[in-house]
């Protein structure tokens, strides 16, 4: 059982008041999201049909629910693990124009987890895509959107403050940039999860640069699919990848915490290329990828905002089970509830 029980933990506010501000807090968030990067709400399937490529396949090891349709002669959905190439699509038979875009508040199943304090089967994220110009494909607008992204969360955690001031901020002012090559360069004998812990708690908060392509150890320092973000893009800082997370230190449970996921997606060189290297060339056939590669779809930037996962950290929960109803181990229920941590 991968569980952290902090020392002295409790609560700064109670189930109730948690229940309340959790709403208010969602809603000031969305609509700051919204108000910056200039999107719309639209509404989030909870499944897709299979083998359309629609679905997010993530790292490429987890697996997906699949069920049959009864009424559809037995065709086979899925449910979402995440909406990064349905939204792209979106942009396209919503009409969205270029500079605009479109979030949505997305609830998904991803039943490889592995439970601990942060990961839940139960996923829910702010999904969001705006279009951009074929040009603006850059690190500068990946930088651009990733400040605006933190500002929200910045300014949401003073608004928590407003009702609670014991919840105190303590998020750090700026994000730090680096790319994972040169968390590579600095801690060649760490594991990739040791580097982000050694930076982030030195910084408070990172965005890593490039996850997905392989570093000098020939590993990545995460995997991701190859058909959204574009990890594979030298840039102009000689470094690969146009994509990244923001990591933040957790200061209840002194570990990185990933917040967000985002980054500039692919266009159909980059999405040939990145099948080419994970081995995936058979998937140009799919729904997704053929309208990518007839150039029906508009050049993006996007990303996933973790719902819950924010709301931990900003406010300073031990187990993301605070924040949202899900299913645990038995023994981690037992020992939370041990702990003065309650679970929803």
């Amino acid at each position: 059982m991968r569980l952290i029980i902090p020392e002295g933990y409790k609560p700064l506010i109670t189930l109730k008041e948690t229940e309340k501000i959790l709403q208010m807090l969602k809603d000031h968030f969305e609509s700051g999201l919204a108000a910056d990067l200039r999107l719309r709400r639209v509404t989030a399937p909870l499944f897709v049909l299979k083998g359309t490529g629609l679905n997010d396949e993530l790292s490429g090891v987890e697996q997906p629910i699949v069920f049959p349709i009864k009424d559809m002669r037995g065709q086979e959905a899925e449910v979402v693990q995440s909406l990064a190439k349905w939204k792209r699509m979106m942009l396209r038979d919503y009409d969205i124009q270029i500079g605009h875009g479109i979030y949505t508040d997305m609830n998904a199943l991803r039943p490889d987890e592995e439970l601990d304090n942060m990961h839940s089967v139960y996923v829910d994220q702010w999904d969001w895509e705006k279009a951009i110009y074929p040009e603006e494909r850059t690190l500068e607008t990946l930088k651009k959107a990733v400040r605006k992204v933190w500002d929200n969360v910045k300014r949401t955690e003073f608004f928590i403050h407003t009702f609670y001031s014991n919840i105190v901020p303590s998020l750090a002012e700026e994000l730090t940039f680096i790319h994972s090559e040169q968390l590579y360069e600095m801690y060649p004998d760490l594991t990739p999860r040791e580097r982000e812990s050694k930076f982030a708690e030195k910084h408070g908060a990172v965005f890593i640069i490039g996850i997905g392509y392989d570093l000098p150890d020939g590993k990545p320092h995460d995997r991701r699919a190859p058909d959204y973000d574009d990890w594979s893009t030298e840039t102009e800082d000689g470094y690969r990848g146009l994509n990244g997370d923001i990591i933040v230190w957790n200061e209840i449970l002194e570990c990185p915490a990933e917040i967000t996921s985002m980054g500039i997606r692919v266009d159909k060189t980059e999405l040939l290329t990145q099948l080419e290297i994970t081995g995936h060339m058979d998937q140009v056939e799919l729904l997704f990828h053929r309208r990518l590669l007839n150039d029906e779809l508009p050049s993006s930037v996007g990303g996933g905002i973790g719902q819950s996962r924010t709301a931990m950290q900003l406010l300073k929960k031990a187990h993301i089970g605070e924040i949202q109803s899900a299913i645990w181990p038995g023994e981690m229920v037992s020992h939370c509830r041990k702990s003065g941590i309650q679970l929803i």
